[in-house]
C-alpha cells in the first residue's frame, strides 16, 4: 500500500478515513492540521504537522487527498488543493468499494466518492469534488472542480454543474440543465 497523508481533520476526515480504509490503496501516515492539534488523534491517526510542514513531508510521502468539508464556499479546499499541489504532492481519486463508478466514467484527481455513491455513465466528474454517500449523478453529467454533492442527492442525466458548487443533501435536479458556478442549492430543493 502507498503511504497518503490527510489534510485537515474535522468531522469529513472521519468519513474519509472509512472510505480509505475499506478501498485498501492506502496506509494513512498522518494528518496535518491546525499547529494547536499537533500530536492529538482522530480515529487513532495522529496529526503530524501543519500546513507549513507540506515541503518537508513530500520527500517522505507523495500522496496527499483534501480531507476538509465544503459547505457555504469551497475556498478553504481550493487554497490548500493549490498548496498541496505546490508542495508536490500527488492527489489520488478515493472510491469506496461500496459505491459504483461506471468505468465510462472520468473522475479528477483529489475526488473522493462516498459510499454507495453511484456514477453513471459518460459522467466528467473534475478535480477536488466530493460525491458524498448515497449521491446518485446519473449519465452525461458534468460536474466542474470543487463541488461538493452532498449526500442522498439525485442529479439526473446531461445536468451540467459549475465548479466551486455545494448542492445539499436530499437535492433532486430536473435533467438537462445547467448549474452556474459557485452555486450553493439548499437541502430538500428540486431543481428544475
Amino acid at each position: 500500500m502507498k503511504n497518503i497523508i490527510l489534510i485537515g481533520g474535522g468531522g469529513h476526515c472521519k468519513s474519509v478515513i472509512d472510505v480509505i480504509e475499506q478501498e485498501k490503496k492506502y496506509k494513512i501516515s498522518g494528518i496535518i492540521d491546525k499547529p494547536e492539534f499537533l500530536g492529538k488523534k482522530i480515529s487513532e491517526y495522529k496529526v503530524i504537522g501543519n500546513d507549513s510542514d507540506l515541503v518537508s513531508l513530500v520527500k517522505k510521502i507523495k500522496y496527499a487527498i483534501i480531507t476538509v468539508g465544503h459547505i457555504k464556499s469551497a475556498n478553504l479546499r481550493i487554497k490548500l488543493f493549490k498548496l498541496v499541489k505546490k508542495a508536490g504532492f500527488l492527489l489520488p481519486t478515493i472510491i469506496s468499494p461500496i459505491s459504483y463508478v461506471s468505468k465510462r466514467s472520468n473522475i479528477g484527481e483529489g475526488t473522493v466518492i462516498m459510499h454507495h455513491a453511484v456514477v453513471n455513465a459518460n459522467t466528467f466528474i473534475g478535480d477536488n469534488c466530493i460525491i458524498n454517500s448515497k449521491a446518485l449523478i446519473e449519465h452525461d453529467c458534468s460536474i466542474l472542480n470543487h463541488c461538493h454533492i452532498s449526500t442522498n442527492t439525485t442529479i439526473n442525466g446531461g445536468v451540467k454543474i459549475g465548479s466551486e458548487s455545494f448542492i445539499g443533501s436530499n437535492v433532486t435536479t430536473k435533467d438537462n440543465i445547467k448549474i452556474k458556478e459557485n452555486s450553493f442549492i439548499k437541502a430538500g430543493t428540486l431543481i428544475k
